[in-house]
């Protein structure tokens, strides 16, 4: 992150964002954070707020024709962290992951002197860091923007242009058990000779390949074995990452199980890749530039909300917002205040900047 002077400080910001992140709200129990955000927009110049059908915060500002969202997730990983401030560092979950980033939205839209062609649709969605993403899922249905903006931490002088494609794969074996001095092959060396093929799988597909975003990435998840009586099983669980030469259906059918076990499928995103230059991300890189900043495009290895509306809707899109990825799903997560200030700076700047 560049060191520039501190932006003037905002207190109905960083009151908004601290009490989001003091608001517990992982997957699936998100009611309390959406009250929250509802409740502040309403209060802070919203024409609107509301929560939608799916549990969505949504708040929504001008009657322009064009239409653009801010999509932001309000559910966090799991892990109850304390929540308190270290000088400028704002601690706790979701600070970084992704509170700071939607609660960057919601200032900037509430401080944004939009044009007169413009409607601004902010959402805080439910269920991002869940395989369901029932939050934008429902949200592809509901609008047709011309631009969107992810709210995922990219540091508030880099704009993300792509994530990788993801897959989870439940692997199931149950046979026969044998006296473990015979040579049957044990519950647990099919789980190991099932993760061995999925190694060789993924060097085969990574050869010759060196940069990270082409690249398929697995890791093991869970693997367990249990016995009962005569009978022995194991599973195993593991995810992929997918660059975007390569979908999920293609992998599953790559490894489609041997001896009798089965496989499921499910967490199924393709990778998403948008392009560099269009009306949004000039307005934006115009915008960091204003603040001090050198604006970079970055791509990122995990998944967002991008890979399930950019295809749908087909817009200028972009992921953006304050913090640190590195520190995401960890017990160290904090955001720099002034980071997310600065942020806050370029996203107002950028809504009203914009010109489709």
């Amino acid at each position: 992150m560049n060191k520039i002077a501190a932006p003037a400080t905002d207190t109905a910001a960083e009151l908004l964002l601290e009490n989001l992140v003091s608001a517990h709200s992982p997957s699936y129990q998100e009611g309390g954070a959406v009250r929250v955000l509802v409740d502040w927009m309403n209060a802070h110049g919203y024409d609107r707020a509301f929560i939608d059908e799916a549990g969505n915060a949504v708040g929504i500002i001008g009657q322009g024709d064009q239409e653009v969202v801010l999509l932001g997730h309000i559910d966090t990983f799991p892990g109850d962290l304390p929540v308190y401030r270290d000088g400028r560092l704002l601690y706790g979950r979701g600070s970084v992951d992704a509170k700071g980033p939607l609660a960057t939205f919601a200032a900037a839209g509430a401080r944004a002197l939009l044009p007169d062609h413009l409607r601004l649709v902010v959402i805080g969605a439910v269920e991002e860091e869940a395989p369901t993403s029932k939050g934008a899922r429902y949200a592809a249905a509901q609008y047709q923007p011309q631009a969107c903006i992810i709210g995922e931490p990219s540091n508030w002088d880099r704009i993300t242009l792509g994530y990788k494609g993801r897959l989870l794969l439940d692997w199931h074996w149950r046979g026969p058990l044998a006296h473990s001095a015979g040579q049957a092959t044990s519950p647990a060396e099919h789980a190991v000779d099932y993760w061995q093929r999925i190694g060789k799988y993924v060097d085969q597909v990574n050869d010759g390949k060196e940069a990270v975003f082409a690249r398929l990435d697995a890791s093991l998840q869970a693997i367990n074995t249990q016995d009962h009586g005569a009978y022995g099983e194991a599973s195993l669980t593991a995810g992929f990452r997918l660059p975007p030469t390569l979908t999920p259906e293609e992998v599953e059918a790559a490894l489609q199980p041997q001896d009798g076990a089965t496989v499921r499928a499910r967490g199924q995103e393709i990778a998403f890749v948008s392009d560099r230059d269009h009306a949004l991300s000039r307005a934006m890189r115009g915008a960091i530039r204003a603040q001090g900043g050198n604006p970079r495009f970055v791509y990122k290895t995990g998944t967002s909300d991008m890979n399930v509306v950019g295809p749908i809707w087909s817009c200028p899109i972009v992921a953006y917002g304050p913090g640190d990825s590195a520190l995401d799903h960890t017990p160290e997560e904090h955001l720099d205040l002034d980071e997310y200030l600065h942020a806050v700076n370029v996203l107002t700047q950028t809504l009203e900047r914009i010109r489709f």
